[in-house]
């Protein structure tokens, strides 16, 4: 079973889980927008289990101790910065990196400027940035996908966001990831300053710059009922991977793939870090 426990860095304290033994081969897991380290809870067992050391965090601004106020610190490279942090804080040289929604983005780009650190990446949800920068221009079914985005960015997000007891924040799960989560979600975000925070990762500039192609080897696991991300940008991005690729459909997943099928989607980790 997970552990919970808080990672110290020079950037700051990060609350986590972790599970699997000290000389396990180490996977990080990237939780994205609105969850939380929980998220990937399953798997960190699951690998844990396996014998690999697994350790997810709560990142910059959903870890209470590490929730600054400056939209600017939300910036993409302070986020790949916070995981190399957390790398080296845990004495992990060299790992492998898995990423959901906006943890795979931050992934993506860490994976681009720091092969050396990565062992091999996988993507859920969230193909490579410019895979879904080119779907944005070429399909009309993508920006309609996206256009949640710049209502996160909103003045008015933060209260919309937790009317009524997070009413929007349960219909952004659709009814696909279970109401504890949901629950636990909606309590963590109401706490003071934490949805503002969460919202600065969309607020932040430089989120449309797009990183290199990733030379290790990947995983991109797509749900194939995601309302977020479309085929378009799914199956184009193998095209920013020069490395080895390997494309997983999960056809009737939505954008909660994680939660949706915790035990496939372990499965596809145990297989891609054979």
């Amino acid at each position: 079973m997970s552990e919970h426990r808080q990672i110290t860095t020079e950037a700051g304290t990060f609350d986590a889980l972790g599970a699997g033994p000290a000389g396990g081969r180490p996977v990080l897991l990237l939780h994205g927008f609105p969850q939380a380290a929980s998220a990937w809870e399953h798997q960190v067992d699951v690998l844990g289990h396996a014998g690999l050391r697994a350790i997810a965090f709560d990142q910059r601004g959903y870890s209470p101790s590490m929730r600054p106020d400056d939209v600017a610190d939300y910036q993409v490279d302070a986020l790949v910065g916070d995981v190399l942090a957390v790398a080296d804080a845990v004495d992990m040289p060299e790992f492998d990196l898995v990423g959901h929604d906006l943890g795979a983005v931050v992934a993506w780009h860490l994976a681009a400027a720091h092969p050396e650190r990565v062992r091999t990446l996988t993507a859920v949800s969230a193909p490579h940035p410019a895979a879904l920068v080119a779907a944005l221009r070429e399909a009309e079914v993508q920006r309609q996908r996206s256009q949640h985005v710049p209502v996160l960015k909103e003045r008015s997000a933060e209260r919309r966001l937790l009317a009524d007891n997070g009413a929007a924040l349960r219909q952004l799960f659709e009814w696909r990831v279970p109401e504890s989560d949901v629950t636990e979600c909606i309590a963590r975000l109401s706490e003071p300053g934490a949805m503002t925070a969460a919202l600065n990762w969309f607020r932040a500039e430089r989120w449309n710059v797009v990183p290199d192609p990733v030379t290790v080897p990947t995983m991109y696991v797509w749900g194939g009922e995601d309302v977020a991300v479309g085929s378009t940008a799914a199956l184009s991005c193998g095209a920013w991977v020069s490395g080895l690729y390997r494309f997983e459909l999960v056809e009737d997943a939505s954008h909660w793939v994680p939660q949706e099928a915790p035990d496939l989607v372990a499965g596809l980790l145990l297989d891609h870090l054979r």
